[in-house]
């Protein structure tokens, strides 16, 4: 799995008609790739939920989502297990299958909620617009 976590201010995604904002909080995109599994996962919801990101009032990244009172807004985006590293198109030989990437892209979700309830998703396999205000800029990539 890898993942990139935004510190923001807001962010929010859309898909057509439907939209999930949150205020400030984390954006996560999440890649599943071939051979991810529950742990995965579970570690990944564990890490994120528990990061301290956010300023104390001496400036440092020493507090985390429930002291802020932050949100998680989570979308999955298969293009973080793809590779630019030969030719000029990229390659999708390390992302996980749909089908399989679903139902395990729900098992985080669920897994994220149970260690941090305010967490809203965007729309599995659907052409989205993404929003976002970065806060810092503070921006980690998460992999394992």
């Amino acid at each position: 799995m890898k993942a990139v976590i935004q510190r923001v201010k807001r962010a929010s995604v859309r898909c057509g008609e439907l939209e999930a904002a949150i205020g400030p909080g984390l954006l996560v995109l999440a890649g599943l790739e071939v051979g991810d599994t529950e742990e995965t996962c579970a570690w990944a919801a564990a890490k994120i939920a528990s990061l301290r990101v956010f300023e104390d009032g001496d400036g440092k990244l020493n507090l985390g989502l429930q002291e802020v009172g932050g949100e998680i807004l989570a979308i999955s985006q298969f293009t973080l297990a793809g590779s630019i590293a030969r030719g000029r198109r990229p390659s999708f030989d390390q992302a996980m299958a749909p089908d399989a990437a679903r139902v395990l892209f729900r098992r985080f979700l669920d897994l994220l909620k149970a260690q941090y309830p305010r967490v809203k998703s965007g729309f599995f396999q659907e052409h989205m617009e993404v929003e976002l205000i970065n806060d810092g800029p503070v921006t980690f990539i998460l992999e394992r």
